[in-house]
């Protein structure tokens, strides 16, 4: 193989660098992505942190509020948080959000900071093809974003030619997560629109 051949090969895989702080590695070159473990994932987001997970169980007028807030299906009763706490004051809270995207699942990590807006986002698994992952620049553009309507495709965030159903699913994750945060956490739950 030539070597223009290899790096071409390659590149899937060198734009996963890109975005991830990270170490991410590929299962096969063209068969799925496992990145960090959940553990892994909540060092890099907050360094020097106490981590306290909080499970949530839903009552049906709030799932059906995060629904109507994310303006995406909410599956789940069950909602773990993961809170960042520095002297006793949180400094975010981490989601790890499980989703298909075509046919096999993707996990994602979306950390949420004190202003109710994304300030990271980490994909720790992809069980698509490779070459359905956007770039790193693509992810980027979630971070600062909130829950209204340019957390959305075509509006604040672009599309990708190739990913859309990975494009898809991460916009709606993004929204499912920043929603259920709106509902469940304090110090000013959303109890209704």
């Amino acid at each position: 193989m030539s070597p223009i051949l290899a790096v071409k090969a390659l590149l899937p895989l060198l734009s996963l660098l890109v975005f991830s702080t990270g170490s991410i590695h590929a299962s096969g070159t063209d068969k799925a992505l496992n990145s960090l473990t959940r553990d892994e994932a909540l060092q890099l987001a907050f360094p020097g942190c106490r981590i306290e997970k909080v499970t949530h169980y839903l009552k049906k007028e709030q799932r059906k509020l995060a629904e109507e807030l994310a303006k995406v299906k909410v599956e789940r009763r069950v909602v773990h948080a993961y809170r960042a706490m520095r002297k006793d004051e949180v400094v975010g809270t981490a989601y790890f959000d499980v989703h298909k995207v075509r046919t096999h699942k993707q996990v994602v990590m979306f950390v949420v900071d004190k202003a109710r807006s994304l300030r990271r986002i980490e994909l720790l698994t992809f069980a698509e093809p490779v070459e359905y992952i956007p770039s790193g620049k693509w992810y980027r553009q979630f971070i600062g974003k909130k829950l209204n309507d340019q957390l959305s495709l075509k509006r604040g965030i672009r599309g990708v030619t190739g990913a859309t159903l990975t494009a898809r699913a991460t916009t709606q994750a993004a929204r499912r997560v920043l929603a259920l945060h709106a509902v469940v956490e304090k110090p000013k739950p959303v109890t209704r629109l």
